[in-house]
C-alpha cells in the first residue's frame, strides 16, 4: 500500500507498536517508502497540548519533517488543505480512539478523508481497538444544526465502533470517491475490554490517563457542558467530578441505584482549569461491572442530581466550546436542547433516558453494514 509512494501520517503519541516504537519513526525507515509530512490531531503529534488549545505548524524535532496541525484557531483548521497534500500520495491515519463521539480524533479522520477524496489521494486507516468495547451502544442522535467537532456526524454518544469501521461507514454514507484501505486488527473481538488486548495503553490525550477514564467518558464528559469540574487538574479526570459547595454524600446517595457502578463521596482540589485550587465536593466513580455499567445514563443522572442539589448555583457553560459560540456546550454534547431542558424542568432520569431509546436502537440496527469484526 505504501511502497513507492509519498506518505503523510496523521498520528499522535498512541501511534506505537507493541514495543512502543512510534509510527513516524517506523515509516521514516521503511524501505521504499517516503514519509514526507506529519499531521497532528487535537493535542498535537506528540500530545503536549491541553484540550481546546490550538497548535500551529511546526517541524517535528525527532524526524525533521514538517508537521501540520489539524487543530488550530478556527473550524477551517480542522482539515488538511489541498496545499498540505501536495507532497502526499497516501494519507495514513494511526490514532487510538476512545469510543465516544465527543472525542475529536475520528472526526479529524473523517475530515481528512473528505480532503483526500477531493485531492485524489489514497487513505489508509491502521485500525485499533475500541478500548471500551464494541458490543454496547448508548445514547441518541444529533439533531440537525447541532453537529460540531464533538459530533461531526449523528451517532450515539457511545457508538461501539472502531476508527476503521467509522471510516467504512462515512465513505459509504457520503459516497466518497476515495481509495480507502482499512488495515484490520487480528484477534480483536467486540466484547473485549482494553486490558484483554495485551496492548500498552498510551494516553491519547493529557486527560485520558487510563482505560478506566475512557469507560466513564461517554457520560462524564457531559460535565464539560457545565461550570462544574469534570476533574481536570486531578489525577483522575472524569472519574472525579464536583464543585465548590456540592455535598458529595448527598450526591452519592442520589446516584446509588445506577447499574454497575458505585460512588465514593470526597473533596478534591483541581490544580488547573475550572475551580483551580478550590475544594470541590463531589464523588469518585468506581465501575464495579463494566458490562452492566451505562456511562451515558450515569452522566445524565449525575447532572440531574447536581442540578437539584446546587439549585441556583448550578450553571451551564455558555462560553465558546469547540469553535461554536452560538449553542450551549451541553446541547452540542447531547445532540440537542432536549436533555438540558428536561434537566432544568426537573424530569426524572428514566424519562430523560426514554428520549434516546429509539435513536439508539435504530443505530444498532444500521451499524451492522459497517462492522468489520
Amino acid at each position: 500500500m505504501l511502497r513507492g509512494r509519498r506518505v503523510g501520517l496523521i498520528a499522535n503519541p498512541t501511534a506505537v507498536d507493541a514495543e512502543l516504537r512510534h509510527a513516524a519513526d517506523l515509516l521514516a525507515t521503511l524501505p521504499g517508502v517516503r514519509l514526507t509530512v506529519l499531521f497532528g490531531p487535537e493535542h498535537g503529534v506528540r500530545g503536549e497540548a491541553q484540550d481546546m488549545i490550538s497548535v500551529g505548524t511546526t517541524v517535528d524535532a525527532r524526524t525533521g519533517l514538517p508537521t501540520h496541525s489539524l487543530y488550530g484557531h478556527d473550524a477551517a483548521s480542522l482539515a488538511p488543505t489541498a496545499a498540505m497534500l501536495d507532497d502526499v500520495d497516501v494519507l495514513v491515519f494511526d490514532v487510538q480512539d476512545v469510543g465516544s463521539r465527543y472525542y475529536t480524533f475520528v472526526w479529524t479522520m473523517v475530515l481528512a478523508m473528505r480532503a483526500a477524496a477531493r485531492a485524489g489521494k489514497a487513505f489508509v486507516v491502521l485500525d485499533r481497538p475500541n478500548p471500551i468495547g464494541g458490543a454496547l451502544v448508548e445514547g441518541g442522535a444529533i439533531a440537525p444544526g447541532y453537529d460540531s467537532f464533538v459530533g461531526l456526524v449523528s451517532c450515539p454518544n457511545r457508538h461501539g465502533l472502531t476508527a476503521g469501521e467509522i471510516a467504512r461507514w462515512r465513505a459509504a454514507e457520503e459516497g466518497l470517491d476515495l481509495d480507502l484501505e482499512v488495515v484490520a486488527m487480528a484477534g480483536w473481538r467486540r466484547e473485549m475490554a482494553f486490558a484483554d488486548t495485551g496492548l500498552p495503553w498510551v494516553m491519547p490525550s493529557p486527560n485520558m490517563p487510563t482505560p478506566d477514564t475512557a469507560l466513564v467518558y461517554p457520560g462524564m464528559c457531559l460535565v464539560e457542558g457545565t461550570e462544574l469540574s469534570e476533574g481536570r487538574g486531578t489525577t483522575r479526570p472524569f472519574e472525579l467530578a464536583g464543585a465548590p459547595g456540592l455535598d458529595g454524600l448527598a450526591l452519592a446517595a442520589a446516584l446509588a441505584d445506577l447499574p454497575g457502578v458505585r460512588f465514593r463521596p470526597l473533596v478534591f482540589l483541581p490544580t488547573f482549569q475550572k475551580h483551580a485550587a478550590q475544594p470541590c465536593g463531589g464523588v469518585q466513580i468506581h465501575v464495579t461491572d463494566a458490562h452492566a455499567f451505562r456511562p451515558y445514563l450515569t452522566g445524565v443522572a449525575w447532572l440531574v442530581a447536581a442540578r437539584r442539589l446546587l439549585g441556583d448555583r448550578f450553571a451551564w457553560r455558555t462560553r465558546a466550546y469547540e469553535f461554536v459560540d452560538t449553542i450551549p456546550a451541553i446541547d452540542l454534547l447531547t445532540g440537542s436542547p432536549q436533555v438540558r431542558e428536561l434537566i432544568d424542568h426537573g424530569a426524572a432520569v428514566a424519562d430523560i433516558a426514554a428520549t434516546w431509546a429509539a435513536d439508539q436502537a435504530a443505530f444498532v440496527d444500521a451499524r451492522h453494514a459497517w462492522l468489520q469484526y
